[in-house]
Order: structure tokens, then sequence, then C-alpha cells
């Protein structure tokens, strides 16, 4: 009885979440529609600018005296856009809603467009965590640590991460904690934080990540220590460290959590999974101090800045600017 009845209640959920995309989905091609519709009018030989304004406005009046004020001047323009943003009809995705598009439309990138509204589809967000998503500046964070066709091709599952630089970001952006930046508080507090917001701390980690445990226990040689954070990976197959450090952190730091990788590796992971990774979170880091401290050829441990605010647009052409020297140096 139980068994029957959780398969009905599933099949009940599903049905409605298929018919709320159907409905959504049929919504997005109604305003692609009409916005196809206006574009074709206004280039029958009039003057776009005037002509374009003026029809909008007659045709909005006209339209929500009728049917409402989902066809506002607004909505219209927004039409118009999407025809113009997105003209194949045929790439609008069924899983994505007219709110969604909306959103999409904002960003002045193709590229950026392509990413985003692949990962809402792959991911199922929201359009809240879409904006989230926008607003934190995932794609460019990404692609500090990887090149462009990358970043696209795994947002479209066109392949998938075999690396872990192509899944860590730095930095992370940790807003949704409610930490005040200047306010004083311990790392106790921030995993405390982290594990409030686990669902969003989660989404902000990235494609696969799952929770394992916290404040683990491991035992070596009759010494008890403890790992802050636990995760999973199921894109990699691997365990995640994570090391929460409130100052800048030392090479002390990275030589603890390298022995918890160490641990993992010898006395945790089966033969079938990928080394494990760990990351050290931290408010501020020296890159050179990270850089000779770890070996040359490292591709486990990572060090990444966590951030309490959305960063600015200024602070990504900083970061890209300060990354730069790096690269170079990389390429030769």
């Amino acid at each position: 009885m139980d068994s029957l009845l959780s398969s009905i209640r599933h099949i009940i959920l599903q049905s409605r979440q298929s018919a709320v995309r159907s409905v959504n989905h049929a919504l997005t091609l109604m305003y692609w529609h009409i916005g196809q519709a206006i574009v074709e009018d206004e280039q029958q030989g009039h003057q776009r600018a005037v002509y374009g304004k003026a029809l909008i406005k007659t045709l909005s009046e006209t339209l929500v005296a009728e049917y409402g004020e989902n066809f506002s001047g607004r909505n219209l323009q927004l039409s118009r856009q999407l025809y113009l943003t997105f003209p194949n009809v045929n790439a609008l995705s069924s899983h994505l809603s007219w709110t969604h598009y909306k959103a999409l439309m904002r960003l002045g990138g193709t590229d950026q467009r392509t990413f985003y509204g692949a990962e809402t589809e792959k991911n199922g967000w929201t359009v809240r965590q879409l904006e989230r998503q926008i607003n934190s500046q995932l794609y460019e964070r990404l692609l500090l640590s990887q090149d462009k066709e990358s970043v696209l091709a795994i947002a479209r599952s066109e392949s998938k991460p075999t690396e872990p630089h192509q899944l860590i970001k730095d930095p992370l952006v940790l807003e949704f904690l409610g930490l005040k930046p200047q306010a004083s508080y311990y790392e106790y507090d921030l995993e405390n934080a982290i594990i409030t917001h686990i669902q969003e701390f989660l989404l902000e980690l990235g494609n696969g990540f799952s929770f394992v445990a916290r404040q683990k226990r491991i035992y070596i040689e009759g010494d008890e220590f403890k790992v802050d954070l636990v995760f999973y990976n199921r894109l990699l197959q691997c365990f995640v460290l994570l090391e929460l450090k409130l100052d800048k952190i030392t090479h002390q730091d990275l030589g603890q959590l390298q022995m918890y990788v160490n641990y993992y590796d010898r006395s945790v992971r089966e033969s079938y999974e990928n080394p494990t990774i760990g990351i050290l979170l931290c408010a501020d880091k020296n890159d050179a101090v990270v850089r000779y401290t770890l070996p040359e050829n490292n591709t486990q441990l990572f060090a990444s800045k966590y951030q309490l605010h959305l960063p600015t647009e200024q602070q990504f052409i900083d970061e890209i600017l300060r990354e730069l020297p790096d690269q170079r140096k990389d390429s030769t």
C-alpha cells in the first residue's frame, strides 16, 4: 500500500510539473510569435524608430483592453526583443519559463546567454536561482580557471568535467550566509552558517556536489583530527574535503589539508574512485605562497577565497588582471 501510494504521488507530481512546463513554454512561444509579427511589420518600409514606438503604444492600448495587462507596452517590447535575441524558435527550451528568458535577455553576450540558459535547464534552476548566479557572475568566475569553449561545452553537457579545476571556483560568493563582512565571527560560525544554508552552498559549489559530513573525525596512530566539511562529487567521482580559514592562509594550513587528503586517498576512497580533492576556503591568500607550497604538478589541493557580498564588475576586472601574469607565465 505505501509503495503504491508513493508511486501514485510521484506520477501526480510529475504530471503537474509537466503541465506547468507546457503552459510556461506555450506562453514563451506566444510572446516569441508576437515579437516576430511586430518586427516583420516594422520592416515593411516604415521609419523604424518613430513607427515602432507608436506601433507598440497603439497595440498595447488595444490588447490590454481586450486581454489584460500581460500585453502591456513593456511586455510587447520584450516580445520584440525575444524574437531578435533568439531568432530560432526551435532553440527555445521547454524547461525555461518566460520569466527565465526575461532574465537571459538582460545579458549582453551570446556566450553568457548560452551558458546560463544551458545551466538553468540542466540544473532546474528557479528564476531566483538564475538571477543569483547571474548577479554572482558565475560565468566570469569559471572563465578565470578555464577557457570559454570548455565552460560552454560542460554547460551544454557536450562534455563532462574531468579535472577538478573545471568545477572549483575562486572566489566563492557566500552572500546568502547573511554574515556581515566587517563583523567578528569564528570559523565555527562560518561552518554553522554553511550548514544552515547547505542547499544554497551546494548550488554555489557547482554541479555534482553532495554533502557527506561536518567535523569528520579521523584517527592517525592514536591522534584525532577533524575535517571541517566533507563532500562528494559524482561527476569527478571523488571526495572533496573543505577546510575553513578566517585569516590569510599559511603553508602550515596547506600542509594540514594535504595530510587529510592523503589519509582519505589511502584509507577511505575505493579503488574505482578518483583521488581526493582538498579545498582551503579562506578570507585571503598569498598566491605565491600557495604556488611554492604545492607541487608543480598539483591537481588535488586548491585555495579559494570567499567573499560575503556579491561582486561588482570592477572586482572581476581587477581579479582577471591579477591572474593575467600567472596565465602568461604558465603558457610560456
